[in-house]
């Protein structure tokens, strides 16, 4: 079928009231919703398009004097190396650590708290065995599947000076100042700030909030929790990882208080880029006042995240950064408080809490295609996902949902051009497994199905990904 084609039979099918578009409008304005169709679910069962109220309160809780507070307070420790001295009482890699956890413990008595420990032998950036301590603190859900449902927000408290060490011996290079204010106290603040206000509420799935050692000396705190994790058979939702999000002003004076970067490994129908198109939409939701970038790669050119190591392991996880970095105080003594923006850190960590609340808050992403290597688990859903042409010019979509709770509403088939960045066009399908789109050209489109709670909480799209072919041998 032609372009035109294509446009028309969207036409047809806006003017038919079974196709619209996903445009987010003000709170107090109705969006058109389509006309019941036979094999879809009454009109009254279209769960509502509305901001949830608890969502707006934890946004507006997260405060930017405490994000402040623990910016400033992480600074003041002078280093964080992970090899620094870690029998210093007020100073270097143990002193900060055992700040964090007392931090986490007084948030609240729900969260679970602890080291998780491991021993890192001698390599090129640490000079001996050293130990590391990652510290989580886990939000349990409500949900009969939450303990195997987690959704992280992240960022690395270890910090390091780069730029004054190339003539020092390694052991006093750990000991070298690095405030590490906006990398990555930032990240680290954002993570604690987010726990602090979101251990006042109740959430179907888990909440983990993680901060990372050993991030400088190449993602060895993540590395070893994702895999870990891989190990345990962990399910994890998505990674929320932040990573300097501490400034708005980057060395050659630009500046953005209203923008984040939020990246995303390819391919373009990845679970993490996914992630990232739903962060994307609830910011303009629930922070309308900060803008998400989606860059789709995986990081920065030549750089590198703690969401990358979970990224490896199969989980979906993205990285929120400022579009505008200062690369002559990174890894240096110059990376100070005073060189810092609590400001912006606390509107990067309200995105991260729209966004962690409404995943653990909906349902499940619905499963549309097994990749290789899937779980066995999944093989075993009810409704074996997958897309067919079915008469020869339509589009069939099966999809399965994990785990149909009483509040499970429905589900949303997702539609967008091989060449959009982000969905198009939504149809509400109702409470069932399989969509069929008549005289569509699955070949030029990309399909996707997100699922929807009576409260209207909306899950992340799952697209449908066309299986890779087998190589010839």
């Amino acid at each position: 079928m032609h372009q035109s084609s294509i446009r028309t039979r969207a036409i047809e099918l806006l003017a038919s009231g079974l196709l619209f578009w996903p445009v987010c409008l003000p709170a107090q304005v109705e969006q058109p919703r389509p006309q019941p169709q036979t094999d879809l679910l009454e009109e009254t069962n279209r769960p509502p398009k509305k901001l949830d109220p608890v969502i707006q309160k934890i946004v507006s809780e997260i405060s930017e004097q405490r994000v402040a507070d623990i910016m400033r307070r992480l600074g003041d420790f002078q280093t964080r190396n992970t090899v620094s001295d870690p029998t210093q009482a007020n100073r270097g890699i143990g002193a900060a650590r055992q700040w964090i956890f007392d931090q986490f413990k007084s948030y609240s008595p729900r969260l679970q708290v602890s080291f998780d420990t491991y021993t890192i032998a001698k390599t090129n950036r640490i000079y001996k065995e050293t130990e590391l301590r990652n510290i989580l603190a886990v939000l349990p859900g409500k949900a009969s599947g939450a303990t195997n449902h987690w959704i992280l927000i992240s960022g690395h408290y270890d910090s390091i000076n780069f730029q004054d060490a190339a003539s020092l011996p390694a052991a006093e290079a750990a000991e070298l100042p690095a405030p590490g204010v906006s990398d990555d106290a930032s990240g680290t603040a954002c993570a604690m700030e987010c726990a602090r206000v979101m251990s006042q509420y109740e959430f179907g799935a888990t909440l983990v909030f993680v901060a990372f050692a050993g991030e400088e000396q190449g993602l060895y705190g993540s590395h070893a929790l994702a895999r870990r994790l891989k190990r345990e058979s962990q399910s994890i939702e998505a990674v929320l990882n932040n990573d300097i999000i501490g400034t708005e002003v980057s060395g050659n004076g630009s500046s953005d208080k209203n923008r984040v970067l939020v990246f995303s490994e390819d391919p373009n129908d990845s679970a993490s880029r996914q992630i990232a198109r739903f962060v994307r939409a609830t910011a303009a939701r629930y922070c309308p006042d900060m803008a998400v970038d989606m860059i789709f790669r995986y990081d920065r050119f030549g750089r590198g995240g703690d969401h990358t190591s979970f990224n490896q392991q199969g989980y979906p996880g993205v990285r929120f950064t400022t579009p505008n970095e200062n690369f002559a105080q990174q890894h240096s003594s110059l990376d100070t408080f005073a060189n810092a923006s609590p400001a912006y850190a606390k509107s990067v960590a309200r995105v991260n809490a729209a966004a962690a609340a409404l995943m653990a808050l909906a349902p499940e992403p619905p499963v549309t295609s097994f990749a290789a290597g899937s779980p066995a688990s999944l093989l075993t859903l009810p409704n074996r996902p997958g897309l067919s042409r079915g008469a020869g010019y339509d589009a069939v979509l099966r999809w399965s949902e994990a785990d149909e709770g009483p509040d499970l509403a429905g589900f949303f088939v997702m539609i967008r051009s091989t060449t959009a960045p982000d969905w198009e066009k939504e149809i509400w399908a109702g409470n069932v497994h399989q969509f069929i789109l008549k005289d569509t050209p699955i070949d030029q489109i990309v399909l996707g199905v997100k699922a929807v709670d009576v409260q209207g909480h909306e899950s992340p799209v799952s697209a449908y990904v066309n299986p890779s072919r087998a190589v010839a041998q």
